[in-house]
């Protein structure tokens, strides 16, 4: 399927789409809060930034979008127009998110990924772990 706009207009597309405070991204922040969890967000001093950190339970959360960190879902689709570019940059993507993933662990920190396609599922997951005490508190 042939892009329906041309290329400047999909570049200013693309150019909106937010890389902090995203619909999902407050979904997830907006359902921790209201089970009680506080946490810090867009931790600049941790590998990836992560976009919601609980230091209290030393967790690091990732909310990604399925096409920017190329989700194997139904809803990532590589787009027809510039393919090479969008292949090149999604496993550029890939490759970093595993690299900050790797490093967090290595610091000690626990890392999830919930990802756009299985919000709902996934802050349920994640709810779950932390409520039934798996994750203990880090003494302080």
């Amino acid at each position: 399927m042939t892009d329906k706009v041309d290329q400047k207009t999909r570049s200013r597309i693309m150019a909106k789409v937010p890389s902090k405070d995203s619909t999902p991204e407050m979904m997830v922040r907006k359902r921790l809060h209201s089970e009680g969890f506080r946490y810090r967000v867009h931790c600049k001093d941790l590998p990836g930034t992560p976009d919601i950190v609980l230091p209290k339970f030393h967790v690091a959360i990732f909310v990604n979008g399925c096409f920017w960190h190329g989700h194997n879902c139904s809803h990532f689709r590589k787009p027809d127009t510039n393919s090479d570019y969008w292949s090149s940059k999604i496993e550029r993507n890939r490759c970093r998110d595993i690299r900050n993933e790797k490093e967090l662990r290595e610091l000690g920190w626990r890392v999830y990924t919930i990802w756009e396609c299985a919000l709902e599922e996934g802050v349920c997951q994640l709810l779950g772990v932390l409520e039934k005490g798996l994750l203990d508190p880090l003494n302080e």
